[in-house]
């Protein structure tokens, strides 16, 4: 089945949250680190309305999503997250390209990416610079891989 990608609605939040709760759990983070997690990772309709937010789609099945915000360091990538199942077939790449084009239209020069530890590789193949690390908001000394993109005009 095709692969869309079209922009996600409010009333599917509680989906979007499920999806990046999946594809966390994939690197095989336990249930207390998940609850340390949690409230940077919950995606709620507010956002969905105020942000960029797109979803992949094959049928009426949600297997990846991105939201773009602008953040106090500038516009950010501020979630990525593919479903489990379709991790390493393509849906990440054609979600990145549409990111790019979706930055490119709101104007955005430049991306900044905080990454999850098991990401970093992704974003690199995807050709961001890591530029360091910072400081998880949701767990106290653990230093996440920071990313910045061109974007392409």
């Amino acid at each position: 089945m095709p692969l869309a990608i079209r922009r996600a609605r409010p009333d599917e939040a509680a989906a979007l949250t499920a999806l990046s709760f999946r594809s966390k759990r994939h690197w095989g983070y336990d249930d207390a680190f998940m609850e340390l997690a949690r409230a940077e990772m919950v995606i709620t309709a507010e956002l969905v309305a105020r942000w960029p937010t797109f979803v992949a789609e094959r049928g009426a099945e949600l297997v990846g999503f991105y939201v773009l915000s602008v953040e106090s360091q500038g516009p950010m990538l501020r979630d990525l997250w593919i479903d489990p199942a379709a991790i390493r077939t393509g849906v990440g790449s054609l979600l990145w390209r549409h990111m790019l084009a979706s930055a490119a239209s709101e104007g955005h020069a430049t991306l900044h990416i905080t990454s999850d530890p098991n990401a970093a590789g992704f974003y690199q193949r995807m050709g961001a610079r890591r530029v360091g690390e910072v400081e998880s908001c949701g767990i106290p000394g653990r230093l996440l891989p920071s990313f910045e993109i061109d974007v392409p005009r």
